[in-house]
C-alpha cells in the first residue's frame, strides 16, 4: 500500500521543519521540498495536499521566492502560511502591501467564518502566533475572508471550491493555541488523508523494503550505540539477520565508559543476535585531529576517518554490498539537503560516500524520521526503554563538545565533567524531564584560586534544553542547588577545570551542540 503524502514547499521560513512535524502528528507522512522544485516532480509525487511555508521576503519584490500559478490549478488542496498565504494572494490576483503596524507574537484572532473547514472545532477568538511586516490588503478573486485581527484585516481567507486556504499566522508553533487542530482540519478534513501512517506500519514496511533491496547481499552497519544507530541496527537485524555485521568504532570521543557499555548491550553477551565488531581506534583519531580547531574541519576529519575504518573492516570480512547509517531527518535538513535551509552544520553520515569506498549503496532506514519518531520505532522493535531514551549523542562525539583543538587530555576532562553532570541530574530526578543535557569544554582559560594558589585553567559549560523535535529548543531551568552541586564537584574533581558556566541560549539562534 502506497502511503499518503503531504508536501511542504519551503520558502525559507524558520519553522519549515515544525510544519512537517505537526503534519506527522496527524499520522500523515510529510516531506519538505524547496520552492525551486519543479512542478512536474510535485505532480509525479501525487501529494494529497500542499503546504506553503513562511519566509523572510516580500512576495511582491521581483527577486523574491515564488512559484508557478499552475500549482494552484492542480486540484490538490493548498494551504499557505504567512509568506505562503501572501504569495498565494499575490499570484492569484490579490494585493499584498507593507503594513503600517507589524504584528509579532501572540495575537487574538477573530474567526469570521466558523463553518470554515479549517476552523471546525476552533474557538473564536483564538490566540495565534503572528510574525509579519506585510499584509494582505485585498484577497484574490474567488476568496472570502474567514478571520481577522485588530490590525490585520485578512488573518485567514479561503476559496473552498478550489480547495485553497491562506493563513497569515503560524499554526505550526506551540504558541498558536489551536494550531494543531487547524492543521489537522486541513490534512484530514480538506485533504481527506486517512491518518494511518503509524510507527508499526513504518517498521513493517521498512523491514520489507530492506529485505527486497538487500537480497542476499552483505550489510555493514555503523553502530555508535546512540539511539539512531541502535534503532537502525536492530531494524536491519530483523530484516536480514546474519547478513548484517555491526562495526562499533571507539574513536576515543565517547562519553565516560560508553565504549564498554555499548559492547555490553550489543556484543556477544548482549540481547541481540548481531555480528558485532569493536574497533579501538582512539589514538588514530587523536592523531588526525591534532592541531585542528575549526568545527567543520573536525567534523569532516572524524567523518572521513569513520569511513576509512569501515572500509578496512569491510575488506577483513569480505565483500560488503551495503553500508547502513543512522541518518535522521534533521541531519538531512541541517545539511542543506532538505527544503531551503542553509547549511547549519555538516553531518558525517549525510551526503554519500567518497569515491574510493567499496560499497554499492547506503541504506538509511531512519532518514525520514524525526528524533521522537526514531524512539517510537525503537519501542516497536522491542528495544528496552533505557536504550531508546538514552541521551542523544552526536556522531562526531566529544569532538564537537570540545571547543578548539581536541587532545586526549581534554577528552578526559570533558568526560569526567559530563559524567558528574549526568549523575547529579539523575540524582535530582531531572533525567526524565529534561530533553538533552551535557557538559562541554570551552577553549577559554581564566584565572582562579584553588588551595590558596593561583590557577589558570579551563572553563566547562553546562547545557540543558527542552525540545520536542530537536529542531527548536529552550534552555531548561535547572534548580540552582543542582547547578551549585555540579559546579562544586567539577572544580574539585576534574583536573585543569576552575570555572563552570551554564548556557541559557535557545535554538535558534544557537544550536543544541556547541560546534
Amino acid at each position: 500500500m502506497k502511503r499518503e503524502l503531504v508536501i511542504v514547499i519551503d520558502f525559507g521560513g524558520q519553522y519549515n521543519q515544525l510544519v512537517a512535524r505537526r503534519v506527522r502528528e496527524c499520522n500523515v507522512y510529510c516531506e519538505i521540498y524547496s520552492y525551486k522544485t519543479d512542478l512536474e516532480k510535485i505532480k509525479e509525487m501525487n501529494p494529497k495536499g500542499i503546504i506553503l511555508t513562511g519566509g523572510p521576503n516580500s512576495c511582491y519584490e521581483a527577486d523574491s521566492p515564488t512559484y508557478k500559478k499552475e500549482l494552484f490549478e492542480l486540484g490538490i488542496p493548498v494551504l499557505g502560511l504567512c509568506y505562503g498565504a501572501q504569495l498565494m494572494m499575490h499570484i492569484l490576483g490579490g494585493k499584498v502591501e507593507s503594513a503600517d503596524v507589524r504584528e509579532y507574537g501572540k495575537t487574538e484572532v477573530i474567526i469570521d467564518k466558523t463553518q470554515s473547514p479549517i476552523f471546525e472545532g476552533v474557538s473564536s477568538p483564538t490566540i495565534c502566533w503572528m510574525s509579519h511586516f506585510d499584509y494582505i490588503s485585498k484577497v484574490a478573486p474567488g476568496f472570502e475572508i474567514t478571520a481577522h485581527t485588530a490590525d490585520c484585516p485578512v488573518a485567514a481567507a479561503e476559496n473552498p471550491e478550489q480547495k485553497l486556504y491562506a493563513i497569515q499566522y503560524h499554526p505550526e508553533v506551540l504558541h498558536t493555541a489551536e494550531g494543531t487542530k487547524m492543521l489537522s482540519n486541513f490534512v484530514l478534513g480538506v485533504c481527506g488523508c486517512a491518518g494511518d501512517w503509524r510507527m508499526d506500519s513504518f517498521v513493517e514496511e521498512s523491514i520489507r523494503q530492506i529485505r527486497e533491496k538487500v537480497g542476499k547481499g552483505k550489510v555493514l552497519c555503523a553502530l555508535s550505540g546512540g539511539v539512531d544507530s541502535s534503532v537502525a541496527a536492530v531494524l536491519l537485524s530483523k530484516a536480514v539477520g546474519d547478513q548484517l555485521t555491526c562495526v562499533f568504532v571507539d574513536h576515543g570521543l565517547l562519553r565516560k565508559n560508553e565504549g564498554d557499555e555499548v559492547e555490553a548491550a550489543f556484543g556477544p553477551e548482549g540481547a541481540y543476535d548481531l555480528n558485532f565488531i569493536r574497533v579501538n581506534a582512539q589514538q588514530r583519531f587523536y592523531e588526525k585531529l591534532a592541531g585542528v580547531s575549526e568545527p567543520e574541519a573536525k567534523r569532516k576529519i572524524i567523518g572521513e576517518e569513520f569511513i576509512r575504518v569501515f572500509e578496512e573492516e569491510a575488506k577483513k570480512i569480505g565483500a560488503v554490498d551495503f553500508l547502513v547509517q543512522g541518518t535522521i531527518y534533521p541531519d538531512v535538513v541541517e545539511s542543506g539537503l532538505g527544503g531551503e535551509s542553509a547549511v547549519i552544520k555538516s553531518h558525517h553520515n549525510v551526503g554519500g560516500l567518497p569515491d574510493c569506498v567499496d560499497f554499492k549503496e547506503i541504506i538509511e532506514p531512519l532518514r525520514d524520521l524525526f528524533k521522537d519518531e526514531v524512539r517510537k520505532a525503537g519501542l516497536e522493535l522491542g528495544i528496552p526503554k533505557h536504550l531508546v531514551f538514552r541521551q542523544p549523542f552526536p556522531g562526531p562525539g566529544l569532538g564537537i563538545r570540545i571547543v578548539g583543538e581536541v587532545t586526549e587530555e581534554k577528552v578526559k576532562m570533558v568526560q569526567n565533567a559530563d559524567a558528574i553532570y549526568r549523575e547529579e541530574i539523575a540524582n535530582a530526578g531531572l533525567d526524565k524531564s529534561v530533553g538533552q543535557y551535557f557538559a562541554a569544554l570551552t577553549n577559554m582559560r581564566s584565572v582562579g584560586v584553588m588551595g590558596d594558589e593561583r590557577t589558570y585553567d579551563y572553563a566547562v559549560a553546562l547545557r540543558a534544553v527542552n525540545t520536542i523535535d530537536f529542531m527548536t529548543a529552550e534552555a531548561a531551568e535547572i534548580p540552582w542547588e543542582v547547578l551549585h552541586r555540579v559546579t562544586s564537584r567539577i572544580v574539585n574533581e576534574v583536573d585543569h577545570v576552575n570555572r563552570v558556566m551554564y548556557d541559557i541560549t535557545s535554538k535558534p539562534p544557537g544550536t543544541i551542540e556547541f560546534e
